[in-house]
């Protein structure tokens, strides 16, 4: 962990922030954030509790919680999490470099189905997901970096890639996923749709504005965008 500032010692016991779980589908804060917020909610305590006996103040706490780029010391990792029953790495997320789905299967674990609008709610403005068609091999899923043209997903290739060479070919699909280790938890959404290179001047000057870059790099000037036609999707959670 990267050093940060602790806060530690204060209370502001009237501080409390609530202490939900932020269930459904709330993006606020990180993997990090939804954990201490996990752990605290099975601990029965409120923000305020927490941080008084991790000796930190409760607004700091509050900022690991929501802060899209929290940066805690590692002093402050390790009192929270003895605090909340667990160790400061699971709190990290430890183990990222390993394959998903090693942890023990938890009993209590509960798969509920998405509806269209949570589906759309996760897959964000932009994020990592996989595009799925059928080659001569069989089934291919290539691992793309996207954005949201409303509905429809667009992603860049080149045009000598099978990428492009599936657009106008019939149905393929999208598909975007996310599994915290840590908590056994995790959801997946399924787009499917026709692919088309994008042509049209003005279409092409839209996608443009979205400033999707390839994290593969290279020239990179075709793009690929998906029509929408069904969208689907289950999570996995963890019930109380």
């Amino acid at each position: 962990m990267s050093s940060g500032t602790d806060h530690g010692g204060t209370d502001h016991a009237n501080t409390d922030h609530g202490g939900t779980d932020h269930g459904g589908t709330d993006h606020g804060g990180t993997d990090l954030g939804r954990r201490i917020q996990e752990y605290r909610s099975k601990a029965g305590l409120t923000r305020a509790e927490a941080a008084a006996q991790a000796g930190m103040a409760a607004d700091y706490l509050g900022y690991l919680e929501t802060s899209l780029e929290p940066n805690p010391t590692q002093a402050a990792m390790a009192r929270l999490a003895a605090v909340l029953g667990t160790t400061a790495r699971t709190l990290a997320g430890a183990g990222l470099d390993l394959p998903p789905g090693r942890k023990s299967r938890d009993g209590r674990a509960v798969l509920q189905p998405l509806t269209a609008a949570e589906c759309r709610e996760f897959l964000g403005k932009s994020g990592i997901g996989r595009f799925l068609f059928t080659a001569a091999r069989g089934p291919v899923a290539i691992l793309v970096n996207y954005a949201m043209l409303g509905d429809d997903i667009v992603f860049r290739t080149t045009d000598q890639t099978s990428l492009a060479a599936r657009a106008g070919q019939g149905r393929v699909s999208f598909e975007v996923d996310h599994l915290d280790e840590a908590l056994a938890e995790g959801w997946s959404v399924l787009v499917s749709g026709e692919a088309s290179v994008v042509a049209a001047p003005d279409e092409l000057e839209q996608v443009s504005a979205l400033g999707i870059v390839p994290w593969a790099g290279g020239d990179r000037d075709t793009y690929i965008r998906i029509t929408a036609r069904d969208v689907t999707g289950r999570r996995i959670r963890i019930s109380a």
